[in-house]
């Protein structure tokens, strides 16, 4: 902790250095108070729309930065002014609405410090060779992004420096990691906007640079907003698949069953219902273990869902009880289908570990398909039924069995 202090001052004292050590604002008094409120009114109105990641216990905010404008316009002294003034009101923005880190004080001196030092050389390399740029084409945009591209590279060599010192980063890989997470898509955005509001602001577009500001304000509200609402549908989704899956075989559960009983009810379409069950399930458990008996439902479950097709569906209904729903097929193809199933089960066997020793374990299932045309008599609940006594007739029948009845 004394290390990264030591080295956060470091930077604030270099930044408190290379700015005193410049010429004063080199623009006049009333121009730079015009530009330096609607700098500070937009940053600190956008603040809160930046991305922030997390490295330890500290965050890092991302976003599109508008101090490499200022310091080309304004010199580092009047950087420096702009960034002292944006970060202690972001100190206490983040104190009032409690997303401030533990040594949130301490950060104003590192972040004061790296964004003056690495946008004031931006500044030296810009004063050195925009003359030289500015004679090619589009040199003056390509001059941006290298300012970009080098402030980046000053802004991660400071926060891998902090990083190791704090022992976040301890390996090449990590460091690489680091540097290749920047996206040369924000910084493209980060060249253009900073342009254009150098351009804007040396020849007193003030109209341009505030709607350019507003644009960008837009633009990231709009992003933000969009953002949040997929990483919303993502967590529903998330739980609604949490409340549909069965969390022993990965497959549908009956509430899922439920919904499209519901669903299917309504397409008035031909389906085979099945009804399928492990045979003598109990026996297995009881010669074994329950933990046992879960691996060879997982069996099941998963040689059912090996010959089924994507529009086909696949419930676990009961304890070792399952139910498909068979779509687009004719009665001929289910019943073939099914016999197939059936004898690929007969033909299986479960590696399951057993008090140490590697144990074979083969079992058979019987079957129940009942195929029907669904209409206001004819309902999935009325089919399922229907399903489920056929399957209990292959179990008397002698189990290992298929009983089937189509109504076509």
């Amino acid at each position: 902790m004394l290390g990264s202090r030591v080295f956060i001052f470091m930077l604030f004292f270099a930044s408190v250095a290379i700015s005193f050590a410049s010429d004063r604002v080199i623009v006049q008094k009333d121009v730079y108070l015009t530009a330096l409120i609607i700098y500070l009114s937009f940053s600190i109105l956008t603040f809160h729309l930046r991305t922030i990641s997390k490295k330890g216990n500290y965050s890092i905010d991302q976003g599109i930065n508008y101090s490499l404008s200022f310091a080309i316009v304004t010199g580092p002294f009047g950087l420096f002014i702009f960034e002292s003034v944006f970060r202690i009101a972001v100190y206490f923005y983040k104190k009032i609405t409690n997303t401030d880190d533990p040594e949130e004080f301490i950060h104003i001196f590192y972040n004061i410090g790296s964004f003056v030092l690495q946008y004031s050389i931006a500044y030296i390399i810009f004063k050195n060779l925009s003359d030289s740029f500015l004679n090619i084409h589009f040199g003056y945009w390509i001059l941006m992004f290298l300012l970009v591209t080098a402030s980046a590279i000053l802004s991660d060599m400071f926060l891998i420096i902090m990083f190791a010192i704090l022992r976040e980063i301890r390996t090449r890989q990590e460091i690489i990691h680091f540097i290749k997470s920047r996206s040369v898509i924000d910084m493209g955005k980060s060249a253009l906007t900073n342009g254009l509001l150098i351009v804007f602001l040396q020849e007193g577009k003030w109209e341009m640079l505030l709607g350019l500001f507003i644009l960008n304000y837009l633009v990231s509200h709009s992003f933000i907003s969009k953002s949040i609402f997929l990483e919303n549908k993502i967590e529903r989704d998330k739980f609604e698949q949490m409340a549909y899956t069965d969390f022993l075989t990965g497959v549908n559960n009956r509430a899922f069953m439920d919904k499209k009983m519901a669903e299917l009810n309504q397409s008035k379409e031909w389906i085979g219902i099945v009804v399928a069950d492990i045979d003598k399930f109990k026996r297995i458990n009881d010669n074994y273990n329950h933990a046992v008996g879960d691996q060879v439902i997982q069996h099941f479950a998963a040689t059912l869902k090996s010959y089924l097709k994507k529009e086909d569906l696949l419930f676990r209904s009961g304890g070792e009880e399952f139910t498909i729903f068979l779509l687009n097929r004719k009665y001929e193809q289910t019943e073939t289908l099914l016999n197939l199933i059936r004898q690929g089960v007969e033909n299986s066997t479960v590696s399951v570990d057993y008090n140490g020793v590697n144990v074979s374990i083969s079992y058979t299932s019987s079957f129940g398909l009942y195929y029907f045309h669904l209409n206001d008599s004819q309902s999935m609940e009325k089919g399922y039924v229907q399903a489920d006594q056929l399957m209990y007739e292959s179990k008397q029948k002698g189990k290992n069995q298929l009983s089937a009845k189509g109504i076509i």
